[in-house]
């Protein structure tokens, strides 16, 4: 970088000082809500959390609230946001704080850090944002930004540069002045968001771009350099939908399932509609399709496709007839809501009709 970081520090400041997204996690220092945005935010879009995070506060406007809550209503709460193991160690660390010495969020990055689900870039945001303690964050977008800026050309997610790029936000943060190294935080990360975005960098509104060497150099838009992706597996699903006196034959995951254990959907089975002839549909080999979506998860896509269907076996221990009230209670799997929102479009399951929105 061609300036000095207290130079750096300054300008990004009153750049998101005169200019940022009203956010609602921004509007507090409560570090109990900040940590929940974080959580909510790993792996899934700003505008897709925003109203997730206003609802589980309602309902859990207190870390002991949330201590308190039975773990099927915190899921059922999360419902939508998807990676369901964020909110059950969301639920089982708020237990683990509350039932400490003193019952409240500790104060520093060490402490925090200690803490089950919380990880360098968590701890380090909650640290300063709520604390005011010099820790830089790095997520997605400060990497990006500071890639560009240093024109680092080798892998981000391999030690050299990373330890790079680290040693250049903490002197960027050293250079912060007390009570302003929150800010800086959210500054640095806004400003991935909204400028040095992945493709088609900004670079004309950018409060850095003077001092960017990889502006200079013509690479920005190619960086940061990260390692190939493996090739995604592809799993074609098929999922009954079978209704009685107005209700909805769901199954419950067993709880030592590596996916969303506890959680509710619709039976399914892998592959075309005859595999779910062995799980008590035989009407589904020639039943009528309701519709089809699409799913991924990590580096499986899946391609799901709803059939209308009879069930001639027997309850399993896992299965039961819901009602659409006792489903709006429920934790329901992302493909379950799926497929019932499919089912509801298709004009079929009108008793399905309040539980694809449950959140």
């Amino acid at each position: 970088m061609k300036a000095a970081p207290d130079v750096l520090a300054a300008r990004l400041l009153a750049w998101y000082r005169a200019d940022h997204r009203a956010l609602p996690w921004r509007l507090t220092r409560d570090p109990y809500r900040i940590w929940v945005s974080e959580i909510m935010l790993q792996q899934t879009r700003v505008e897709a959390v925003i109203p997730h995070y206003e609802t589980f506060l309602r309902r859990f406007p207190t870390l002991t609230a949330l201590a308190q809550a039975s773990e099927e209503s915190v899921l059922a709460s999360w419902a939508g946001l998807g990676y369901y193991r964020r909110a059950r160690m969301l639920h089982a660390t708020s237990k683990r704080v509350v039932s400490g010495d003193d019952g409240e969020w500790p104060r520093s990055y060490s402490q925090m850090r200690a803490l089950p689900g919380i990880g360098d870039y968590t701890a380090a945001a909650i640290a300063s944002i709520a604390f005011d303690e010099p820790r830089p964050a790095l997520d997605g977008n400060a990497l990006r930004v500071l890639s560009r800026m240093a024109d680092e050309r080798r892998d981000i997610g391999a030690g050299p540069a990373r330890r790079a790029l680290g040693g250049t936000a903490k002197d960027l943060m050293d250079a912060v002045p007390r009570g302003s190294r929150g800010d800086f935080t959210q500054a640095l990360i806004e400003l991935g968001a909204v400028v040095c975005v992945p493709r088609s960098p900004r670079c004309e509104r950018c409060p850095w771009s003077a001092e960017c060497s990889g502006l200079a150099a013509g690479s920005a838009p190619r960086l940061p350099v990260k390692a190939a992706r493996s090739v995604p597996r592809r799993v074609n699903l098929s999922v009954a939908l079978a209704i009685r006196d107005q209700r909805v034959l769901m199954r419950q995951r067993p709880s030592d399932a590596s996916v969303m254990p506890g959680f509710w959907e619709l039976p399914m089975a892998s592959g075309d509609a005859s595999a779910l002839f062995a799980l008590g549909f035989p009407s589904c080999v020639e039943g009528e399709e309701l519709g089809s979506f699409a799913h991924s998860i990590t580096n499986t896509q899946y391609t799901v496709r709803v059939y209308l269907a009879e069930f001639e076996g027997s309850l399993r221990q896992d299965q039961r007839w819901v009602s659409a009230r006792e489903m709006s209670g429920l934790p329901l799997s992302t493909i379950g809501r799926k497929a019932l929102q499919v089912a509801r479009d298709s004009g079929v399951a009108a008793v399905c009709g309040g539980a694809a929105g449950a959140a």
